[in-house]
């Protein structure tokens, strides 16, 4: 708050260097992330239960689903669902020569979002979940992230170097979850600025974080049970209405041939998305979108592991990975595929209008839902509702991530940490949410959580190795431990 304008400037250079160095190795990791879960998914190691053996789900898969929006994505395939498609499509990805606004490009802008928000974001959070659920329900290690080290560290977990560790998790979390709820609260003001004509200014942000931050206090202090879950369900059910709505209103038949089209195409595509780092060309365009996305998503995806962690307790490495992998998966290609067609759809009609008031400045991107949602009927009630979505997303982001940020924290094994202590962190959130927009808004949370992002990379494929030899360690075991039938003839 005291040095703005050097922070600002020092994150500056500091995500510039990341990004034209480092690019491509984010890109070759986050996939790395996905081949190994599946690996070890349809490996003789998707058998072990996370947990005792005879440990079943504490939670059913409806609400277990409806938990995993409750850790932030939710926020993000509000703020993103018009807008990221709609970018790419009146400015096409450098792959290929596709013509800006034709039907190649749409097709394109689909894949790079599905990209985007597919199986290699939820691989960025599956793997230090994985990680977590498995040595502290296998191995009865603190939830903490030093933990999924043990095999590299041992009992130094518990020493200077398991605090250093979960110390940098601790402030890298904070910030991006701060970065989740940031971008939350810009959508929030842009959508009331378009409504009611609200300013779009830093006194109004300040105070919507200040609002929500305290909801957000009321349902940690509440618990898991009785607050996150009960939002988090009811949030759930709020977007899946708007979800219908838009497909039901919109132009529906367009929409269900889009999303049988959109998945045959996100997945022959994918191989190579996969693999693209734009090597000859080097236009920086994977650095604005491709790399920030990882390197963000990357931040908090301690806080997500370590949430969906404590909700996955009983079920087995196929069972988790399967699950946490592709239903959110399949529930990303019909959302982004309803919300994105439907605003090429009404682009194309307006002539470009859409496209190029959303591209024209930065600042319009954060009203982009309701620029589309204005087409509609009802167009100022269903606002208001997608708002309100906003909000509890926003809430449930927050709640959430002080119960996880309080058990990196607390030296208590327990993982129900104090309330007081959720509390502190969830006005500590809003706190720091608050700096990073008097920091530069948009762009400065984007500089910030790059650079964050990159020490998290690395302990991402050191999660890979500590799974890799924990894993295997334990299925040879539990084969050693099986009594095997045998006739009485045959010698032991």
């Amino acid at each position: 708050m005291a040095f703005t304008e050097r922070v600002a400037e020092v994150f500056t250079v500091l995500s510039q260097r990341v990004l034209s160095t480092t690019g491509w190795f984010y890109v070759l990791g986050v996939t790395s992330f996905l081949v190994f879960l599946l690996w070890i998914a349809i490996s003789r190691h998707g058998r072990l239960r996370l947990g005792a053996d005879d440990d079943r789900p504490e939670y059913s898969n409806l609400a277990w689903f409806g938990m995993l929006f409750a850790a932030g994505i939710g926020t993000i395939l509000m703020f993103w669902g018009v807008a990221e498609p709609i970018s790419h499509f009146a400015e096409p990805p450098p792959l290929g020569d596709v013509e800006p606004r034709s039907g190649a490009a749409a097709e394109q802008a689909m894949n790079f979002t599905l990209y985007h928000f597919g199986l290699h974001t939820w691989s960025i959070f599956a793997l230090p979940a994985l990680g977590f659920a498995f040595f502290a329900y296998r191995r009865g290690l603190p939830m903490r992230v030093s933990s999924v080290l043990y095999p590299l560290l041992g009992e130094r977990i518990h020493g200077r170097i398991g605090h250093a560790i979960d110390i940098v998790a601790v402030l890298g979390t904070l910030f991006g979850v701060a970065t989740s709820l940031g971008l939350g609260t810009l959508q929030i003001n842009g959508g009331l600025s378009y409504l009611t004509g609200v300013g779009e200014q830093l006194s109004v942000q300040v105070a919507l974080i200040a609002g929500i931050t305290a909801i957000a206090v009321v349902s940690v202090a509440l618990g898991l049970d009785k607050g996150i879950r009960r939002l988090s369900n009811a949030n759930i059910t709020m977007a899946v209405g708007l979800l219908v709505f838009v497909l039901a209103t919109g132009p529906t038949l367009l929409l269900l041939r889009a999303m049988v089209e959109s998945t045959g195409n996100y997945l022959t595509e994918l191989p190579r998305l996969a693999f693209w780092t734009d090597a000859l060309a080097n236009t920086g365009w994977q650095n604005t979108w491709t790399t920030f996305y990882w390197a963000w998503t990357i931040t908090w995806a301690p806080f997500v592991g370590i949430f969906i962690a404590r909700i996955s307790k009983g079920r087995t490495i196929r069972e988790f990975v399967l699950g946490v992998l592709f239903l959110p998966t399949i529930f990303t290609v019909i959302w982004f595929t309803t919300f994105g067609y439907s605003a090429i759809d009404l682009d194309l009609r307006q002539g470009g209008q859409l496209s190029e008031t959303i591209t024209a400045d930065t600042d319009n991107v954060p009203a982009s839902l309701f620029m589309f949602l204005e087409s509609l009927p009802a167009a100022g009630l269903v606002s208001m509702v997608a708002v309100l979505i906003v909000v509890i997303f926003f809430t449930t982001s927050s709640d959430s991530a002080s119960f996880v940020i309080d058990m990196l924290c607390s030296s208590d094994v327990s993982e129900n940490p104090p309330t007081r202590q959720r509390v502190f962190w969830a006005i500590a959130e809003g706190g720091v949410a608050a700096t990073l927009l008097a920091a530069g808004g948009l762009e400065a949370l984007q500089e910030i959580i790059t650079v964050l992002g990159f020490p998290f990379f690395i302990l991402g494929l050191l999660i890979i190795y500590s799974l890799a030899r924990g894993a295997s360690a334990d299925t040879k075991q539990a084969r050693r431990t099986v009594e095997i039938p045998r006739r009485p003839d045959v010698p032991r």
